[in-house]
């Protein structure tokens, strides 16, 4: 018998009164296949959030449906304590396309897991817990990278076990260097590294850095600003975290990984990776070359990192995504919608900015005429949205309204116009 209770009544009871949910009448999504997705009422949406960039090649992939069925078939657990296939070639794959030296893969269970993990190394290769971080940055929910995100919005405590410095950076056109050339901006931004490191302690560990930051809103700094960085770090021995978790995988379609923009001077110490490597399974995980990874003096194992089931689904969705090519897809179909929201956002004077690259989009709305963020417009772009077929995420800093864009990464051209239009039309609204 069906419970008479609405399921959002049922979701307000049990769940905690902060655990978000979209929309004014929250969806109950019951299943997808290719970019589409179906709520409980039948409604077909074009899904261009692709949960949180996790959906990365497609909803209902044959090949990785039929992999996790598989695997499921022959055993669904065994723990890291026990060799396992799946988890082993998945990291040789990951080891391999990585770039980093003799590197070595551990795998956990989330992008938060992950960051958490980098820091561990970080700290104890280094023997320092001070880190430095990018302002309107986030990395994950837990305690350790709550104290490491420059975001106030996703930051519920001030309490911490590391001392955070924060550099500039990350944003490019907001913020005392704004009106700044790249070149100027990139040196400005150097300078004010360097002046950080002059306020603290002895020995700092680790710069953690999104190549472009997500739940901030799709931003990023000028090619090379991290390998600029990266000079500074090495003439202090400070090792540089790549958090991949949203740009891994060919998301920004010229580049596999998004440190790739800034690799002037290297690959960094410690990557991590998470979201779109499963298409919707539980993987995250940390590379980093072995003196790093095996700095760790005492036991450790992960019950459910590396799982048989999620790794099968791993090694089904990278190959798939590299034998379609789909890092060229996101460049080729990412550009043209790209182009397509620049010429609808000049005809809507909400939208201050367009910004991103591949199949990684932002539109940030303010109040016209202003750089004032409108996060009321950009919940009602949002609603009107998902009433005319489209699904949509938001994000941006504590002064950023932005609407997310980041379909599954075998959109058709097709299909981008037809969320370009939706969106037009939702956009158009707000005039």
């Amino acid at each position: 018998m069906t419970n008479p209770i609405p399921l959002h009544s049922r979701h307000r009871t049990v769940l905690p009164d902060w655990l978000a949910l979209y929309y004014d009448r929250p969806i109950e999504l019951t299943h997808g296949e290719g970019r589409h997705v179906w709520d409980a009422d039948g409604n077909r949406y074009l899904d261009f959030f692709g949960g949180i960039l996790t959906t990365m090649t497609a909803h209902a992939l044959p090949e990785v449906t039929k992999a996790v069925s598989e695997q499921a078939g022959r055993i669904i657990h065994s723990s890291t304590l026990y060799l396992n296939r799946p988890m082993i070639e998945l990291a040789e794959r990951v080891a391999a396309l990585s770039s980093i030296p003799d590197a070595r893969v551990f795998f956990t269970t989330s992008g938060t897991e992950a960051n958490d993990t980098a820091l561990l190394l970080a700290t104890t290769y280094r023997r320092s817990n001070q880190i430095l971080a990018m302002r309107n940055s986030y990395h994950g929910r837990s305690f350790s990278t709550v104290s490491i995100t420059g975001n106030r919005g996703w930051s519920p405590t001030s309490l911490s076990p590391l001392q955070t410095y924060y550099v500039h950076g990350g944003v490019r056109s907001r913020g005392p260097f704004a009106h700044l050339n790249d070149a100027d901006f990139t040196a400005a931004c150097v300078a004010d590294l360097e002046d950080v490191l002059g306020q603290a302690r002895g020995g700092l560990a680790a710069l953690i850095a999104e190549p472009i930051q997500g739940v901030g809103g799709f931003t990023s700094p000028p090619d090379g600003l991290y390998g600029a960085f990266r000079e500074v770090l090495d003439r202090h021995g400070i090792l540089w975290i790549s958090d991949e978790v949203q740009t891994g995988w060919g998301r920004t379609g010229e580049h596999f990984w998004g440190w790739q923009a800034h690799a002037q001077n290297g690959p960094p110490d410690i990557l991590t990776f998470a979201k779109g490597i499963g298409n919707g399974m539980s993987i995250g995980g940390v590379v980093a070359r072995a003196e790093v990874m095996n700095c760790l003096d005492s036991n450790s194992i992960s019950t459910f990192g590396g799982s048989p089931v999620t790794m099968a689904a791993g090694v089904a969705n990278l190959a798939y995504l590299l034998e379609h090519d789909l890092q060229g897809n996101a460049r080729r179909v990412g550009g043209l919608l790209l182009e397509r929201l620049r010429a609808i956002a000049a005809t809507v004077p909400a939208v201050r900015e367009v910004r991103g690259r591949g199949l990684m989009a932002g539109l940030e709305l303010t109040r016209p005429g202003t750089d004032q963020a409108d996060p009321d417009a950009a919940a009602a772009v949002l609603e009107a949205a998902r009433a005319g077929g489209l699904l949509l995420g938001k994000g941006g800093g504590y002064n950023t309204s932005v609407l997310r864009i980041a379909p599954p990464l075998s959109l058709t051209v097709a299909e981008a116009e037809e969320g370009a239009d939706i969106l037009a039309e939702a956009l158009r609204s707000l005039n």
